[in-house]
């Protein structure tokens, strides 16, 4: 995810940026107004400063919407409710009060992309399918999956991790931001349902997404290759052509 962030403030930037760009974020960082709008290449969001040297961050962010659609998250050490109202009417998507944490701020960008590819589908034609690689789709509307053409029975939450892990093939998610998007967003207990699931996405989806681990972050999916996945034959085999389709209980 190509992530544009205009802050002056070195070490609030220089933190922000190495933050994302662990999680798999690629950042541009500009310091002024101008050279936000400068900026021609296309961003899949905007992490905004409202307090800019050159010009204020509300003006900038009313050109950015006037240009396009880009989501922007403002990010500011302004806290008084207007400007949080005024920018938000003026396009941004969020606002995001300093001081803050960097897994703060990616829950917001993720949030805001979620309800961003929830407005494109909708916008979209029914019955449309996100391809992922040459064998996978996924079709979010349906709430069906398949391979090579052949529909992968899956279990509710199941569906819900492969479908959240998709969402940006490559990114690494928290275990944290896995279990709020996919289980509770006040969810307090033991995450080992989340590596439960996760080995049974290994096993349905082997050589068509791996599903790598990274230690004390959480996980990252990434398209492959590679030979169609076995399928174990018999009743309650993972997989089973002769199961039920889709998200089951």
């Amino acid at each position: 995810m190509h992530v544009l962030l205009v802050e002056d403030d070195e070490p609030v930037a220089e933190s922000l940026r190495r933050g994302l760009k662990r999680y798999g974020f690629e950042v541009d960082w500009v310091t002024t107004g101008a050279a936000a709008l400068a900026h021609s290449d296309p961003y899949d969001v905007v992490l905004l400063d409202l307090g800019l040297p050159d010009t204020d961050g509300l003006d900038v962010c009313r050109a950015l919407r006037e240009r396009g659609d880009v989501p922007i998250i403002v990010i500011s050490a302004r806290s008084d409710e207007t400007d949080r109202v005024v920018g938000l009417e003026l396009g941004a998507d969020d606002y995001v009060s300093k001081p803050f944490g960097v897994r703060e701020v990616i829950a917001r960008i993720r949030a805001v992309m979620r309800r961003v590819r929830r407005r494109t589908a909708d916008e979209g034609t029914a019955g449309g399918a996100d391809r992922y690689g040459t064998r996978l789709t996924v079709d979010r509307k349906a709430a069906r999956v398949h391979v090579d053409g052949a529909e992968i029975a899956l279990a509710p939450k199941e569906y819900d991790l492969l479908s959240f892990l998709t969402e940006e093939p490559g990114a690494l998610m928290s275990r944290e931001q896995i279990m709020e998007a996919v289980w509770d967003a006040n969810w307090f207990g033991p995450t080992k349902t989340l590596d439960v699931h996760v080995a049974a996405l290994r096993r349905k989806f082997a050589g068509v997404v791996a599903i790598e681990a990274v230690r004390g972050v959480g996980f990252r999916l990434e398209i492959v290759g590679g030979a169609a996945p076995a399928v174990p034959s018999g009743p309650g085999g993972s997989g089973d052509p002769g199961g039920p389709a889709g998200p089951t209980s």
